[in-house]
């Protein structure tokens, strides 16, 4: 039986994300409260803007007062979409404070301060979701703390980031340098004007560090994430990831070690074998692989930004909000209780690809070879290609700690005979 009285929802922010939310909140009204319940009522809208015309929205609701629209005390639940950490934390833990739930899909806050806001809400009783966070419309967040509550993730491997995987990808099948594949991507409104959080990892070490903190039960902070952005990135590292069979992609890596002591976050561009599920994922699409105990092998996919899509997860999230709120209860909140250290990334095994400039003369691999042997890193296969005088050096090592590989490249750069470090990536996803 539905409830007559609605359920009063307040929207922080009303951007490409935030208008859409409201737009879905009036066309699929009738839908949202036979599925919750109740009727859903938007209360309330918080803008920086005033008198910008918002189609679909009453300008009676809208304010530039966001403090005191959480503090009514009347609202059941709260959409956070505006970013940032600030004033978005204060205006999430004063919602609390004053009776609502929050649905949050701000992956930077929660990345930093996730455990002082899971406990604010549970001090409080109260809901904090935030599927939209990470991966946009793909199911991921409940499907770890939730679906596979009984299982034991071992490693989440993921394309989290529309932007780069779609410089990525034009650098990939077109063979366009970064500059033009960047140019492209900001013609196409793919990348931002300032693309900084993208191509450097902070958007996906945000979201890394929320994945793996729900994945092992542990809390994982952005400043425990290793990032490394994919800039540097050359076309000339496709061509030899092709040479291998693989691609690159930057990928969030979350995983615990070996003897399950321990966990490691990280992102940075790496090589994907061409037979893994994650090097088909083209243009701006995310997809996350995780791997578990008992689940085996699972793939997460589809568009990972955007106003529809984000707006898809947050409406969902609206929906279990709404519906523990009937029910007087609340969903699951932070599970930390396994408490792993997060390992520094010197800790790290993986393989690696490594490219030298060096003289085209006798003996040169020879010492090369030395080197990585006195810092117990083993050569896999090597090629060479010389011509006149100058010659270029190629290792892909067996797995290897990122410590020993750090000392291993800091030698080789002391011998007379290598010119230079052309690049360096690891190889990840076998």
């Amino acid at each position: 039986m539905m409830r007559t009285r609605p359920l009063k929802v307040a929207l922080l922010g009303c951007g490409v994300v935030g208008s859409e939310v409201a737009r879905i909140m009036t066309t699929h009204a009738d839908d949202l409260a036979a599925r919750i319940g109740a009727p859903v009522e938007l209360a309330g809208v918080a803008v920086r803007r005033p008198d910008k015309v918002r189609e679909g929205i009453d300008p009676a609701l809208v304010t530039t007062d966001a403090t005191a629209l959480v503090k009514r005390g009347d609202l059941d639940i709260v959409i956070e979409v505006i970013g940032g950490i600030e004033p978005a934390r204060t205006l999430i833990t004063t919602a609390f404070e004053h009776g609502a739930s929050v649905v949050s899909a701000n992956k930077a806050l929660l990345a930093q301060d996730g455990a002082a806001l899971h406990a604010a809400a549970g001090e409080h009783g109260k809901d904090l979701y935030y599927e939209a966070a990470v991966a946009g419309a793909i199911p991921l967040i409940r499907p770890l703390r939730e679906s596979l509550a009984g299982d034991k993730v071992n490693r989440v491997l993921g394309i989290v980031n529309g932007t780069t995987n779609f410089i990525l990808d034009k650098m990939d099948t077109t063979g366009a340098g970064y500059q033009e594949a960047l140019d492209e991507a900001t013609a196409l409104g793919y990348a931002e004007a300032d693309p900084t959080a993208d191509v450097e990892g902070f958007d996906a070490a945000a979201k890394a560090a929320i994945l793996a903190g729900i994945a092992f039960h542990t809390r994982v902070r952005l400043d425990d994430v290793y990032r490394e952005g994919m800039s540097e990135v050359t076309a000339a590292d496709f061509a030899s990831a092709k040479e291998m069979g693989c691609t690159i992609k930057l990928l969030a890596i979350c995983e615990r070690a070996g003897d399950g002591a321990s966990v490691t976050a990280r992102v940075h561009p790496a090589m994907i074998p061409l037979s893994h599920p994650l090097a088909s994922v083209r243009g701006a699409y995310n997809a996350v692989f995780v791997e578990s105990d008992a689940s085996g092998q699972l793939m997460f996919y589809g568009p990972g930004a955007g106003g529809a899509p984000t707006a898809s997860a947050v409406l969902g999230d609206l929906v279990a909000v709404g519906r523990n709120r009937i029910n007087g209860t609340t969903g699951p909140g932070e599970s930390a209780y396994a408490a792993l250290p997060v390992s520094s990334m010197g800790e790290v095994v993986t393989r690696y690809h490594i490219s030298l400039d060096v003289a085209d003369k006798p003996g040169v691999l020879a010492q090369v070879a030395t080197v990585f042997a006195e810092h117990g890193v083993s050569i896999d296969t090597v090629r060479q290609q010389g011509k006149d005088g100058e010659a270029s050096l190629v290792v892909v090592t067996h797995r290897a700690s990122d410590a020993a590989l750090g000392g291993t490249v800091e030698a080789l750069r002391k011998l007379d005979t290598v010119r230079g470090v052309a690049s360096i990536m690891r190889v990840e996803g076998e």
